[in-house]
């Protein structure tokens, strides 16, 4: 069995990955509402300095202060993924949104113990706000007022949600009718959250996350903010998130919320 992490070993990997996030803001925001040259990848998705940039930034943290650690990044290739400390990145999580001068994009952080989160920063540099989790400890949520601890609010049935998704669009194929039985049993479906509206159920303005078509590094920040605010997050079947994991994610604010929402997930298949 793994021996657990010591408290000052955790705070100190914390610290740390606050300052990638610290990093990638440095480079990310001399960049915001500019002319940015814009590319596009193989999958035709978007990517600018901005990206490159900030993600280069926190590579080089790394290497030179845990060259042993494994990183895993969108813009690219992956070192030592299978080691038992990997950092996972995504330097702007809403490309879309930044090139189009919409400040509701963020800067994600994760590090993993052998393939689990344990560290997570949802850092939303235009809007100087940011959630730090990691194992065991509460969400703490800074904005331009300081910082505090946040919770998540009670939520125990799906008709009482608010729910948030970036896109409509994720959902294709059988997707399509399993993500509408949870829209349709809510409130409020919202769309265009991005990595915001994690952040926003973290602490008590939202009561569901619930997206498909994700990659690793678009989500695994998310879980250590979502669990330390007294939320549960998971794949679809309720399964854990891990490295290995699918492409789909649940996240919820209210764990009785998160058991109904799955089961309407379940109920088309």
């Amino acid at each position: 069995m793994t021996q657990a992490l010591d408290a000052n070993t955790l705070d100190g990997l914390t610290t740390f990955a606050e300052r990638l996030a610290d990093a990638a803001k440095t480079v990310i925001l001399p960049h915001f509402r500019t002319p940015v040259q814009i590319d596009h990848k193989p999958d035709a998705t978007p990517v600018t300095i901005a990206d490159r940039t900030a993600e280069a930034a926190m590579r080089a943290l790394i290497a030179e202060t845990y060259p042993d650690h494994g990183i895993v990044g969108e813009e690219e290739e992956d070192v030592r993924p299978d080691a038992d400390f990997v950092w996972v990145l995504d330097p702007v999580d809403g490309t879309k949104r930044f090139i189009t001068g919409n400040p509701c994009f963020g800067t994600l952080v994760a590090l993993l113990r052998e393939g689990t989160p344990i560290v997570g920063i949802i850092d939303m540099p235009a809007l100087a706000e940011r959630w730090v989790g990691a194992l065991g400890n509460p969400t703490l949520h800074q904005t331009r007022d300081g910082r505090k601890a946040v919770k998540s609010r009670p939520c125990p049935t799906l008709g009482d949600a608010y729910l948030y998704s970036t896109s409509p669009g994720m959902f294709v194929g059988e997707d399509n009718p399993r993500f509408a039985a949870v829209s349709e049993a809510a409130r409020v479906t919202l769309y265009g959250s991005e990595c915001y509206g994690y952040g926003l159920l973290a602490s008590g303005y939202a009561d569901l996350v619930i997206e498909a078509d994700m990659a690793v590094y678009d989500y695994l920040a998310h879980v250590p903010v979502v669990t330390g605010s007294g939320g549960v997050m998971s794949d679809w079947e309720g399964a854990p998130l891990t490295i290995k994991s699918g492409h789909k994610v649940l996240a919820a604010g209210d764990p009785k919320c998160h058991a109904a929402a799955v089961e309407h997930l379940k109920s088309t298949l």
